[in-house]
């Protein structure tokens, strides 16, 4: 009896720790492991970029050379349309690196219907972004794509909506779950709703059943080098942008915000320990109109908001729980009338002598209208603060460098009563959203229902041989000490 005992708490022991080993195993593909150089090359960029403008002639400061590292990149050249890939090479922060289609063939979409999910048409957006190679989808004209269920992206696509008004929205909107690589480029998102319980495919060659998701704008979930440029998000159900379960290595920038209440959600849950991560650059953005909170609200891992320009905010601007890392730098906060709102920041369900120890951190960010940023942790050291050699842009250049944010060449949405095309219904809506268990819910939906065949994660790793020899190798020493130095029968 007493060595069956001892056999059975070792495979327990051995299965706990597997277990630990598993949990404190947080490196993800593509988390960098210096995420502070990442910061430092931002800033570099953007230094180069603006020192370049200032350099020109006032004749010379023409709308090509703007100080924004992104932009410059790729719109002096009068010929882009002809080099559309070049803009793969132009993105920063941790969603560097991010090659969507890049060496792919070039795919026009040229029909906005969406009829048939499970075998969707060739030439429509469905039909594109399903294929298993890189491609790089453009459209033959402006359009409106009401989407049936929601859009599952296959991985390396980029979604180039220059020269052409795009606009997706409908039922569940863009999914991107367990995929790698993908660019998304100027084009609208709204009023996207709920949906599933349907057959949909998500690559030539599978059509799995969803569940029901939740009507985000753009749903990122456990997916890697995401890159979301110069688009204008509003008037969704739930999030406009989430990023959860394991997602890490992106970059969403030079974007507008807008009409809206859950803007943005970076991390699953509190105990999803895969969060910690997740490093993810918010760089250029305009939060503008009738936002009122998650801009955005964090769950571990490492945030870098960078030259934002913060328009006002109705609840807090960034919040967050569970110990994440905010470094917020060059950004301009402006602080709603309400004299209760002023604050930027807020922890989440959190009591102070815990957060107290978090690394938020404000530098060069400019207040407005009473707004104050109370850091925490490393962040409130001075000497932490002065501890990069390359200094954040200042918040005094945030008109400049978010003057294209949104759609280009387009009207933002500033006022209620903007009216998109295809939309039904949305005459004297607020915009804001809905929400389901408030700030303190752990935000699961119904996440793992929509989980399906090749969408699904790896499956885990065995234990290392090294481990299971050990294991085997302890029960038999055990075996033999109980039994006066006999050894098992299965060894005899």
């Amino acid at each position: 009896m007493l060595r069956f005992t001892c056999i059975i708490l070792i495979c327990m022991l051995g299965s706990f720790f597997s277990f630990a080993r598993a949990a404190f195993n947080l490196s993800l593909p593509h988390q960098h492991p210096f995420p502070e150089s990442v910061v430092h090359d931002v800033q570099r960029r953007l230094n180069v970029s603006v020192s370049r403008r200032q350099a020109l002639s006032v004749s010379q400061k023409d709308q090509c050379l703007t100080g924004n590292p992104i932009d410059d990149c790729w719109r002096c050249d009068p010929e882009w349309y002809n080099n559309r890939q070049r803009l793969a090479d132009c993105s920063i922060g941790f969603g560097q690196g991010t090659l969507g289609g890049k060496g792919g063939r070039i795919y026009t979409v040229v029909d906005s219907s969406d009829n048939d999910v499970a075998n969707p048409k060739p030439g429509t957006f469905r039909h594109a972004v399903i294929q298993d190679e890189p491609l790089w989808i453009i459209f033959s004209t402006n359009m409106v794509i009401k989407l049936k269920h929601e859009l599952i992206f296959n991985s390396y696509k980029t979604v180039d909506g220059r020269g052409t008004t795009v606009h997706v929205t409908g039922n569940g909107c863009i999914t991107l779950q367990y995929v790698q690589h993908v660019i998304i480029h100027n084009i609208h998102v709204h009023h996207c709703k709920p949906s599933g319980n349907a057959d949909i495919a998500s690559t030539p060659t599978h059509v799995g059943w969803r569940g029901r998701s939740d009507g985000d704008g753009i749903s990122i979930f456990g997916s890697q080098k995401i890159w979301i440029d110069h688009c204008a998000l509003s008037y969704c159900t739930d999030g406009l942008i989430d990023a959860i379960m394991g997602s890490t290595g992106i970059t969403i920038s030079n974007s507008y915000f807008s009409h809206h209440n859950e803007v943005m959600l970076l991390g699953h849950d509190d105990r999803h320990l895969a969060d910690s991560g997740m490093q993810v650059t918010i760089a250029f953005n305009h939060f503008g109109e009738a936002l009122v909170q998650r801009m955005p609200r964090c769950r571990r891992g490492y945030i870098h908001v960078v030259n934002n320009d913060f328009t006002a905010w109705e609840m807090y601007a960034i919040g967050g729980s569970a110990n994440p890392t905010i470094n917020s730098q060059g950004n301009r906060y402006t602080a709603p009338v309400d004299p209760n709102a002023k604050e930027v920041t807020k922890r989440v369900d959190t009591d102070e002598r815990e957060w107290a120890g978090w690394n938020w951190r404000t530098d060069g960010d400019l207040m407005v209208n009473g707004a104050y940023f109370v850091p925490s942790g490393a962040g409130v050291s001075a000497q932490y603060a002065k501890a990069s050699s390359v200094e954040p842009r200042s918040a005094a250049y945030i008109d400049q460098l978010t003057f294209n944010a949104g759609v280009f060449g387009e009207a933002r949405a500033e006022t209620g009563s903007f009216v998109y095309p295809g939309s039904v219904g949305n005459s004297g809506s607020t915009g804001t959203g809905t929400t389901s268990g408030g700030e303190g819910s752990s935000d699961d939906g119904n996440y793992f229902g929509m989980i399906f065949g090749n969408g699904a994660p790896p499956e885990s790793t065995p234990p290392p041989l090294t481990s299971t020899f050990l294991f085997l190798l302890i029960i038999l020493i055990l075996y033999s000490i109980t039994n006066q130095g006999a050894l098992p029968p299965l060894l005899l």
